[in-house]
Protein backbone atom coordinates (compact mmCIF):
# COMPACT_ATOMS: atom_id res chain seq x y z
CA UNK A 1 0.00 0.00 0.00
CA UNK A 2 1.39 3.48 -0.97
CA UNK A 3 2.33 6.26 1.66
CA UNK A 4 -1.13 8.20 0.40
CA UNK A 5 -3.80 5.66 0.33
CA UNK A 6 -2.61 4.96 3.92
CA UNK A 7 -2.70 7.96 5.02
CA UNK A 8 -6.19 8.75 3.04
CA UNK A 9 -7.61 5.32 5.07
CA UNK A 10 -6.00 6.42 8.35
CA UNK A 11 -7.58 9.72 7.86
CA UNK A 12 -11.24 7.99 7.82
CA UNK A 13 -10.67 5.68 11.08
CA UNK A 14 -10.30 8.93 12.50
CA UNK A 15 -13.07 11.03 11.36
CA UNK A 16 -14.97 7.82 12.25
CA UNK A 17 -13.93 8.16 16.00
CA UNK A 18 -13.29 11.73 15.79
CA UNK A 19 -16.17 13.19 13.49
CA UNK A 20 -16.06 16.90 15.22
CA UNK A 21 -12.23 17.51 14.33
CA UNK A 22 -11.85 19.01 10.77
CA UNK A 23 -10.40 16.84 8.12
CA UNK A 24 -6.98 19.51 8.08
CA UNK A 25 -6.84 19.58 11.61
CA UNK A 26 -6.30 15.21 11.90
CA UNK A 27 -2.81 14.89 10.53
CA UNK A 28 -2.04 16.75 13.36
CA UNK A 29 -4.10 15.08 15.88
CA UNK A 30 -2.48 13.62 19.19
CA UNK A 31 -3.84 12.93 22.87
CA UNK A 32 -2.39 16.07 23.70
CA UNK A 33 -4.10 18.15 20.81
CA UNK A 34 -7.53 16.42 20.81
CA UNK A 35 -9.90 16.71 24.17
CA UNK A 36 -11.71 14.12 22.96
CA UNK A 37 -8.79 11.59 22.56
CA UNK A 38 -9.47 9.62 26.11
CA UNK A 39 -9.07 5.56 26.67
CA UNK A 40 -12.30 4.96 24.90
CA UNK A 41 -11.57 6.67 22.07
CA UNK A 42 -8.00 4.89 21.96
CA UNK A 43 -9.58 1.83 22.28
CA UNK A 44 -12.40 2.65 19.40
CA UNK A 45 -9.61 4.05 17.11
CA UNK A 46 -7.81 0.87 17.42
CA UNK A 47 -10.96 -1.33 16.58
CA UNK A 48 -11.43 1.00 13.65
CA UNK A 49 -8.14 0.65 12.29
CA UNK A 50 -7.76 -3.09 13.10
CA UNK A 51 -10.98 -3.56 10.87
CA UNK A 52 -9.80 -1.05 8.55
CA UNK A 53 -6.49 -2.40 7.71
CA UNK A 54 -7.35 -5.97 8.50
CA UNK A 55 -4.58 -6.14 10.76
CA UNK A 56 -4.22 -7.70 14.80
CA UNK A 57 -2.63 -5.11 16.71
CA UNK A 58 -0.92 -5.53 20.08
CA UNK A 59 -2.90 -4.15 22.85
CA UNK A 60 0.03 -3.05 24.37
CA UNK A 61 1.19 -0.96 21.36
CA UNK A 62 -1.64 1.26 22.17
CA UNK A 63 -0.08 3.64 24.75
CA UNK A 64 2.53 4.42 21.88
CA UNK A 65 0.55 5.42 19.48
CA UNK A 66 -0.73 8.63 20.73
CA UNK A 67 -0.47 10.67 17.15
CA UNK A 68 -2.03 10.68 13.82
CA UNK A 69 1.74 10.18 13.28
CA UNK A 70 2.60 8.00 15.02
CA UNK A 71 0.01 5.68 13.89
CA UNK A 72 0.74 6.21 10.03
CA UNK A 73 4.13 5.46 10.93
CA UNK A 74 3.34 2.24 12.71
CA UNK A 75 1.06 0.80 9.90
CA UNK A 76 3.39 1.86 7.51
CA UNK A 77 5.60 -0.39 8.95
CA UNK A 78 3.28 -3.02 9.58
CA UNK A 79 1.78 -2.75 6.01
CA UNK A 80 5.13 -3.39 4.49
CA UNK A 81 5.39 -6.68 6.19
Amino acid sequence: MNEASLREKLIACFRVVFPRLAESSLPGASVATVVAWDSVAAITLLHVIEEEFQIEIDMEKLAELDSFEKWAAFLSAETQQ
